[in-house]
């Protein structure tokens, strides 16, 4: 299904942008967001991770990591080159949180995948 920005006002999103599915660093970064996710939804954060992958990689990347957040497919890079994270066809890894009320908050390019989910806890104060 699609998502939009608008959908989440009022709750402030964490939009992690990763390079591919399945591969070591960016399974890492999902499986961190994923044993974080119980503390991110008692606080009301939305979380959504986006490559360029297609829906079936998606799929079966969420399946097999049992993640319970939406990965976005952004195969047309639009998302990835509206928030300037093209890497020549992939997305950089570059996490963004937004409030809200729609303001970019956070921007953190300095990922260490392992812990990445709970860095941008400790960013926000939680």
């Amino acid at each position: 299904s699609d998502f939009s920005l608008s959908d989440f006002v009022g709750k402030t999103v964490v939009l992690y942008f990763y390079n591919k599915d399945d591969s070591p660093g960016c399974t890492k970064e999902a499986c961190s967001f994923r044993d974080s996710y119980n503390k991110y939804k008692s606080l009301g954060i939305v979380v959504l991770g986006v490559s360029a992958d297609d829906k079936a990689s998606h799929q079966a990347f969420s399946t097999e990591n049992k993640l319970p957040f939406p990965l976005l497919v952004d195969t047309d890079l639009s998302i990835i080159k509206s928030y300037d994270v093209d890497g020549g066809g992939y997305a950089e890894r570059v996490t963004y949180v937004i409030d809200g009320n729609g303001q970019i908050i956070i921007v953190d390019a300095n990922v260490n995948t392992a812990t990445h989910a709970t860095d941008i806890l400790t960013q926000l104060g939680k």
